[in-house]
C-alpha cells in the first residue's frame, strides 16, 4: 500500500491534493521552488480543515495530526523515498517534461510517477522517463477536497499494476474514478473547454452579453455556474492552454481558440486570480 507520496507544486491543485492525502493518513512531502508558496499552502490547508470541522465533516482534534503529516521542501531530492509522486505544476508541457526527467532520477525504483495534467498526453510524459510503465495520469478536479472525481489516464505503456494501485488510491481518498484513453483533453476538458471557448465566441460575435450567456446556460441547462464565470474561476490562461493542446493534438478547426480569449490572455485578464476576466472582481 502507498504510504508516502510526494506532491510537486504547492498551488491550488497541489495543496488540495496534499490536503486530501494527509487527511487519509498518508505522509506527504510537498515540494515547491517558492518558500512563500509552501507557507501559503499549509496555511490554506489548515483553514480548509477548520472549515470542514465547523461543518461537522471532521473532528477539530484531528487537524494537528493531519497538518503534521505534511512536510514541505524546496529540494526535490527529499522525494527520493516516496512510494508515489504526483506532479501538479503549471500546465506547461516543457516544464512537466523537465520535472519528470528529474523525478525519474530521484524517486526510488518501482515508485509510481503521476501527473495531474488536464490535457497533455501521458504517453509523451512517460517517454522522457526510464519507467514508462510506472507513469499514469491522475487528473483531480478543483477544488480537490470538494470534487468527487479523479480522471485516471493510462499511457500506452502504463502497466496493469500501476493502474490498479492508482485506482485503489482514488478509492482510499473517497473519490470516484473515470478512466480515459490517452488523447488530448481526456474526458472532462475535451467536452468542457470547447464549451467555454464557444461561449467566448458567442460574446466575441455579439450574440449576447456575458451575463446573458451565463444565465442562459445556468437556467437553461441547470449548470451550477455559467461557462464564462467558470472560465474566470479556472483561469483564462489555463483554458487557452488546453484549447491549444486540443487544436494542436487533433488538427481540427473546431478546436480553434476564440480570438477574444487569446486577446484577454495577452492583456493579462486571466480571471479571478488577476481580478479581471470576463467579469471584474
Amino acid at each position: 500500500m502507498v504510504s508516502k507520496i510526494g506532491v510537486l507544486g504547492a498551488g491550488q491543485m497541489g495543496s488540495g491534493i496534499a490536503h486530501v492525502l494527509a487527511q487519509q493518513g498518508i505522509e506527504v512531502v510537498l515540494f515547491d521552488i517558492a518558500e512563500a508558496q509552501l507557507a501559503k499552502a499549509v496555511t490554506g490547508i489548515e483553514k480548509n480543515l477548520e472549515r470542514q470541522a465547523k461543518k461537522g465533516q471532521l473532528e477539530s482534534a484531528a487537524i494537528p495530526a493531519i497538518i503534521g503529516r505534511i512536510r514541505t521542501t524546496q529540494d526535490m531530492e527529499d522525494l527520493a523515498d516516496c512510494d508515489m509522486a504526483i506532479e501538479a505544476v503549471t500546465e506547461k508541457e516543457a516544464l512537466k517534461l523537465e520535472i519528470f526527467r528529474k523525478l525519474d532520477g530521484i524517486v526510488k525504483a518501482g515508485a509510481i510517477l503521476a501527473s495531474n495534467t488536464s490535457s497533455i498526453p501521458i504517453t509523451r510524459i512517460a517517454a522522457v522517463t526510464g519507467r514508462p510503465d510506472k507513469v499514469i495520469g491522475m487528473h483531480f478536479m478543483n477544488p480537490v477536497p470538494v470534487m468527487q472525481l479523479v480522471e485516471v489516464i493510462r499511457g500506452l505503456a502504463t502497466s496493469d499494476e500501476t493502474f490498479a494501485a492508482t485506482t485503489a488510491l482514488v478509492a482510499r481518498l473517497g473519490k470516484e474514478t473515470a478512466v480515459s484513453a490517452d488523447y488530448p483533453g481526456f474526458i472532462v476538458n475535451r467536452i468542457l473547454i470547447p464549451m467555454i471557448n464557444e461561449a467566448a465566441f458567442a460574446l466575441f460575435e455579439g450574440i449576447a452579453t456575458v451575463e446573458d450567456i451565463d444565465k442562459g446556460m445556468k437556467l437553461g441547462t441547470n449548470q451550477p455556474m455559467g461557462p464564462l464565470t467558470l472560465a474566470d474561476f479556472i483561469g483564462l490562461d489555463t483554458c487557452l492552454a488546453i484549447m491549444n493542446v486540443l487544436h494542436e493534438g487533433f488538427k481540427d478547426s473546431k478546436y480553434r481558440p476564440c480570438p477574444l480569449l487569446v486577446k484577454m490572455v495577452e492583456a493579462g485578464y486571466l480571471g479571478r486570480k488577476t481580478g479581471r476576466g470576463f467579469y471584474t472582481y
